[in-house]
């Protein structure tokens, strides 16, 4: 099989996990990689107050990582959120969006941790409205709930990622103004492939979620993957890869700020 054909237009990776100790022993080499593939910015997600730190440091050794810092949905702990806080408003210069933030009602059924994860969750997207930063929002089994409270909070600059809710629930985003980013799984989602074919092309962002979500379950994903979703989403689309490559760049300089590629 011949090599994936690298993009003529810098991309960014809107959503990956590169702080992630399965990239511990060959981090450069990943990062070559994505460069070698045309990947110029990877927006690296935390999901806890150590993964924040991590990142922030990892994000001053490597240019290419775009750090966004906040509590994952599953962290239930009011404590951590003040640190996350407090961090953010230190370092808001360095970051690029607060995340991976959001809900997550697959591992969280509780009515009683429901209601502690909404409560973090809209106190991260005040602190995103506080500091003008977008949000990068996880919304597994939630994405009716979760549009509900950003748009309680009036919150535009949103990227809801690897989004798994219906169409009828995804046009709801896009009235929103919401983007939505479409990570290499799409090889292998039909939900995704319908995602991609609703959403317009000035809506779109890719993203790997580095290590996970990758064209195979069972292989390691990682930011040079992008070059997967742009071809799928040339096919499902029916225009060119640059075409792709160009419009989904220029939607991450609409959400992050052209601090996304200086």
């Amino acid at each position: 099989m011949a090599p994936p054909v690298p993009s003529p237009v810098p991309l960014v990776d809107a959503h990956a996990h590169l702080a992630d100790p399965s990239f511990d022993p060959d981090r450069e080499e990943v990062l070559a990689r994505a460069r070698a593939a045309g990947v110029a910015r990877v927006v690296t997600v935390g999901e806890t107050v150590e993964d924040a730190r991590r990142i922030l440091e990892l994000a001053r050794r490597h240019p290419e990582i775009a750090p966004a810092i906040g509590l994952y949905p599953t962290v239930l702990d009011r404590d951590a959120l003040a640190e996350i806080v407090a961090l953010a408003r230190e370092r808001r210069d360095d970051l690029v969006a607060l995340g991976e933030v959001g809900l997550d009602r697959w591992k969280v059924q509780d009515p009683t941790e429901r209601e502690l994860q909404r409560e973090l969750f809209l106190a991260q997207v005040d602190l995103a409205l506080e500091l003008d930063l977008p949000l990068n929002v996880h919304s597994r089994s939630a994405g009716k709930y979760a549009i509900e409270a950003l748009a309680e909070r009036g919150a535009r600059r949103v990227l809801l990622h690897a989004f798994d809710a219906r169409p009828a629930t995804a046009r709801r985003g896009l009235e929103a103004g919401f983007f939505f980013s479409i990570p290499p799984s799409i090889v292998r989602s039909p939900q995704k492939r319908k995602l991609a074919a609703l959403v317009p092309l000035d809506r779109l962002l890719l993203e790997t979620d580095s290590p996970v979500l990758g064209p195979d379950r069972e292989t390691r994903n990682e930011p040079a993957n992008l070059l997967v979703v742009l071809d799928e989403l040339a096919a499902i689309k029916g225009v060119p890869r640059e075409e792709i490559a160009r419009a989904t760049t220029e939607n991450a300089r609409r959400l992050f700020g052209p601090a996304i590629l200086p």
